[in-house]
């Protein structure tokens, strides 16, 4: 229930506690104005009595709804009783003098569903304007036929009126009810959508959790087959050099063979040191995705004489670490085969912040090639694609490629958009 619905409700409920005390002193001033000054005293005396005795049923029913709130706002036997006895003593009045009427038409607002209940409700509103229109009609007991005539027309027109607006109010109580209703179906429906996005949240994280612990897998895996080919042959060479200087007699063969030895161990450590350095990237260190992409790209063009341009569209977040990562990763491996393979004499790349997702744009306008004739990778070179949509997919993403021999080549990596851990 909103704060408008609340402050209406109360206000009826002071209009149902309320308005016949204040309908019953409207009575009583006309009423007191025009009384006949020759009446006898019994009139008087049961006049006043009955006013009473109004005053006081109205108090014990204030009483009521004070103590018992729910007893005076629903239908019950007790707020029946009270209807009928304030009716009763409405109708005296009325008899007595027309302008009493008015405490009679306190009998319009409360014969609804709150006190009679939807059944007793319409035989309320026709006795409540039997008063009124016996008042209408210049007060009873009436003396002629026109009167009675007067009456009759009177009497349709009160009840008949009452009964409209009566169900034009129940129609409206009705509307009310199922727009509270389905005020209430669409909180449900909203909490369950809010608990939907904080299930799918967690899931996204967990998701990401997984993939990260993925990729570390595959890339202790790439560093141990890297170790096996490079540092072990290399340190194989190593011993199998030093093995022939043991057995070798003379020094000038001894220091050639020592020489090899040597370079076998430099470019060894080399290797290990290489494969060590692509486990963290330290362009992001100490910037950013876009600040390190752009770096990347501005000394790969001095490097390679190709113009080269870097463009960030949308609002550029921080990224989760991995993702940052996977990115630029993918940059430096488009970057080394457009250096290798391209002949590129221009070359643009895009990094776009799309909500929900990232996405990075390399196009060039080389020699592009054919993607279904692509030679197998092997250890000393090869276009990458493989390596590349493996990094993407780690993480949920995707890699596309488009390309056509003399057309140049687009490449575009999609990945989710997760924010850095705060």
């Amino acid at each position: 229930m909103t704060v408008v619905d609340s402050q209406i409700d109360r206000r009826w409920d002071q209009l149902h506690t309320w308005g016949p005390y204040g309908l019953l002193l409207i009575g009583l001033v006309p009423a007191l104005a025009t009384a006949d000054p020759h009446a006898s005293p019994a009139k008087w005396y049961t006049a006043w009595a009955l006013f009473g005795a109004a005053v006081v049923l109205q108090l014990g029913w204030h009483g009521v709804r004070v103590r018992r709130p729910g007893r005076g706002r629903t239908p019950s036997r007790t707020g029946t009783a009270y209807y009928v006895v304030r009716w009763a003593l409405a109708f005296v009045l009325t008899w007595i003098n027309p302008f009493f009427a008015f405490y009679a038409a306190a009998g319009y607002m409360d014969a609804d569903e709150t006190i009679l209940g939807r059944r007793r409700q319409r035989l309320g509103l026709l006795a409540s304007a039997v008063t009124v229109a016996g008042a209408q009609a210049g007060g009873m007991p009436f003396g002629s036929g026109v009167q009675w005539a007067v009456f009759a027309a009177l009497l349709v027109a009160n009840s008949g009126l009452q009964m409209v607006i009566a169900h034009l109010t129940e129609q409206e109580m009705q509307r009310a009810r199922e727009r509270t209703a389905t005020i209430t179906e669409l909180e449900r429906t909203n909490a369950a959508l809010q608990q939907a996005l904080d299930e799918n949240a967690a899931l996204h994280a967990q998701l990401l959790v997984q993939a990260r612990e993925a990729g570390v897998a595959d890339e202790r895996r790439r560093l141990a087959a890297e170790i096996h080919d490079t540092i072990a042959q290399g340190l194989t060479g190593i011993i199998a050099q030093l093995q022939v200087v043991a057995g070798t007699p003379g020094s000038e063969p001894a220091r050639e063979h020592l020489g090899r030895a040597m370079d076998l161990a430099r470019h060894s450590l080399g290797e290990a040191r290489r494969s060590v350095h692509n486990l963290a990237p330290v362009e992001l260190a100490d910037a950013g995705l876009p600040e390190a992409l752009k770096k990347t790209v501005a000394e790969w063009g001095e490097r390679t004489g190709v113009r080269a341009e870097f463009t960030v569209t949308g609002t550029a977040e921080q990224l989760h670490e991995e993702v940052s990562a996977t990115l630029l990763r993918i940059a430096q491996e488009a970057l080394s085969n457009a250096a290798r393979h391209a002949r590129a004499s221009r070359l643009g790349v895009t990094l776009s912040f799309l909500g929900d997702e990232v996405i990075l744009d390399i196009r060039d306008d080389g020699t592009g090639f054919d993607p279904l004739a692509l030679p197998a990778r092997t250890g000393s070179g090869g276009f990458g694609l493989d390596g590349m949509r493996a990094r993407a997919e780690r993480i949920a993403g995707s890699l596309t490629v488009e390309t056509e021999p003399g057309h140049g080549t687009a490449l575009s990596a999609r990945v989710p958009l997760v924010r850095h851990d705060s």
